[in-house]
């Protein structure tokens, strides 16, 4: 006659509160080496929000096998040393209970070694929603960062996420694309033009954060280009142009997006500084942003001919003043020909 096994139970260890003057660490600790988190900052984050998660423990016994009413901790030993810091400073009472998890069975280099290597890392989807949440309740970026223990700037760019289209995010979150190319399409903040990138990239062989930057900011003017150093970033933004910044790459300041203002700007100060020029007795003035090649060429070519002609056929012997115009002249005119 068949008889049906009984399935196999789960038992979970027992949780108890233990005052912290029962606790020792444990020599089965596989964490030797300091990594991340000072044992400082998680004191001061225990002392600002309690213990989150509770510390794995074991009975210690005599010789004999009799439990002699210590603890030690095997797995949690960071969480052990940040509460043994608030004892010796005195914020902490050396009876104050802990919550713990009792282990018996197994060995104990196992506890240690399984909750640190199961441990498995906040996705940075998750890290900037939490970012994002503690923010539209009043935290400050420098708030975040110290709740978290992490840099302003890792705040700031997760925070930039949220310029990212829900679509891209989404493509994310199923590993459609990597954190790098989620971060170039911070750049532009126009969803609808993310996504119609995201939809160039299916069909084109270079899918890099650097092709995204590319094509999200074909138009724009960089901020090095000769016209936005010319008018200034900072007038620029003054006049009301936006602005794109990459805070995950170096952008040399970014790209001016509104290219019809700085054109416009760039005219306006040309006019000014043609004004200004002419309200020195010259004969004429003509400006613009750039000048075509045969255009360079025939002004060079005028001004070192006009300063030849004027030394050869001046009626009066020229003047220092005459030869330092003329020496002013001949660098202008070389300057055009570099130009060329």
């Amino acid at each position: 006659m068949a008889t049906a096994r009984k399935k196999p139970t789960i038992t979970l260890s027992p949780s108890r509160d233990i005052p912290f003057n029962q606790l020792v660490l444990s020599q089965s600790n596989v964490r030797r080496i300091k990594a991340g988190v000072s044992v400082e900052e998680l004191a001061e984050d225990i002392a600002r929000r309690g213990i989150l998660q509770g510390l794995t423990v074991r009975p210690v016994v005599d010789e004999n096998g009799a439990e002699t009413g210590m603890f030690e901790v095997p797995a949690g030993g960071r969480r052990f040393r940040a509460l043994e810091l608030l004892v010796m400073q005195k914020r902490l009472a050396r009876t104050a209970p802990v919550p713990c998890v009792v282990r018996e069975g197994g060995i104990a280099e196992e506890d240690s070694l399984a909750e640190n290597v199961q441990r498995a890392p906040l996705h940075p989807l998750d890290q900037f929603r939490a970012f994002l949440t503690l923010r539209e309740k009043g935290q400050s970026e420098e708030e975040v960062a110290a709740a978290f223990f992490v840099s302003v700037n890792v705040v700031k760019q997760r925070l930039k996420l949220a310029s990212v289209s829900p679509v891209l995010l989404d493509v994310y979150a199923e590993d459609g694309m990597t954190l790098a190319q989620l971060e170039a399409f911070t750049v532009s903040g126009d969803h609808a033009r993310q996504e119609q990138v995201f939809e160039r990239l299916k069909t084109s062989y270079d899918k890099s954060s650097y092709a995204i930057r590319r094509m999200l900011t074909e138009g724009a003017v960089r901020a090095t280009d000769k016209r936005a150093l010319f008018i200034g970033t900072e007038a620029y933004v003054e006049a009301g142009g936006t602005v794109l910044r990459d805070l995950f790459e170096g952008d040399d300041g970014g790209w001016l997006q509104d290219v019809a203002l700085v054109d416009q700007m760039v005219a306006d100060k040309l006019k000014v500084e043609s004004e200004a020029i002419a309200a020195e007795d010259w004969k004429w003035t003509e400006v613009a942003p750039d000048f075509a090649y045969a255009r360079c060429a025939a002004v060079g070519g005028y001004i070192s001919r006009t300063c030849e002609t004027f030394l050869r056929c001046a009626p009066w012997a020229p003047t220092s003043r005459d030869r330092h115009l003329i020496s002013a002249f001949s660098t202008l005119a070389r300057c055009v020909e570099m130009r060329r």
